[in-house]
């Protein structure tokens, strides 16, 4: 009877590793066709699946045809300014409504999620003219001040991993002297680094991904980050396929390289935080 169920527990696991190496292999596919299509010639791009003569010149060519290196910076100015205020902001909130009781935190708390609920397309307009009044049109600002403000979601996620840490930790650094400022700096984040690091990764993809945003606030092409670049390059020479393949390439790859690097620390994040599914 236990050898049987051994075996199959045994299949079970089979039938799960072969169905995730074949969902690897079809989600994964289009990345492969992306460089292998960035290395062939210009002839071959439709014509083979895997390039019978192995060129750079698209990479040269297509970088050299729009200012890469200056949207590049534009990008990581915008995605270290976000990660910086996301995890400033979202960390303290959170820690105020984990770790401090006080009257009306559980309510303030679900009216926090309930904004959740709200599109983004729904405040495009009300944000667009604050921001008009305020002067910041054509600036980097509305693309960064409001990660300095809080991110519903964030402050709902580190808010579950704060309280996952034990109690009696803060309250004997209370019992020391300790001011919450003191204990949310000494404490609680360097115990939180997992899910810091997963709330620094999906801000960082977010930023990196984002095209409405600057589409609607950026005018002056020196201050456009690399999504609204790579797409200005499309209705430029989207007939040269091959160097928009691998100008493409060029801007995801460093967002799977990230993913793959920080998997482990993203994973322990959101399974530490109580988060399902």
């Amino acid at each position: 009877m236990a050898r049987t169920l051994s075996a199959g527990r045994r299949l079970n696991v089979t039938l799960v590793y072969a169905a995730l190496i074949i969902l690897s292999v079809v989600f994964f596919s289009p990345f492969v066709w992306l460089v292998m299509t960035s290395l062939k010639p210009e002839a071959e791009v439709f014509t083979t699946i895997l390039p019978r003569h192995w060129v750079l010149t698209q990479y040269k060519d297509g970088l050299t045809h729009f200012p890469f290196m200056l949207y590049l910076r534009n990008t990581m100015v915008l995605c270290t300014a976000n990660v910086v205020g996301v995890l400033l902001s979202s960390s303290l909130v959170a820690y105020g409504l984990s770790r401090i009781p006080w009257k009306g935190r559980e309510p303030l708390f679900a009216v926090l999620l309930s904004t959740m609920m709200l599109p983004a397309q729904v405040t495009m307009v009300p944000m667009f003219a604050v921001f008009k009044t305020l002067g910041w049109i054509d600036t980097l600002l509305p693309l960064t001040v409001p990660a300095f403000l809080g991110n519903a979601f964030f402050i709902f996620l580190l808010r579950q991993f704060f309280m996952t840490i034990p109690g009696d930790l803060t309250d004997a650094a209370r019992l020391d002297g300790c001011s919450e400022f003191d204990i949310y700096r000494r404490v609680v984040m360097p115990l939180a680094k997992p899910a810091l690091a997963t709330v620094a990764l999906f801000t960082f993809l977010a930023t990196w991904n984002d095209f409405i945003g600057p589409l609607v606030y950026l005018y002056d092409e020196g201050k456009f980050p690399l999504s609204l670049g790579l797409a200005m390059f499309t209705s430029q020479y989207g007939s040269f396929w091959g160097q928009l393949m691998a100008v493409s390439t060029v801007m995801t790859a460093p967002i799977l390289l990230l993913f793959f690097l920080t998997q482990r620390t993203f994973i322990q994040g959101i399974t530490m935080s109580g988060i399902k599914g």
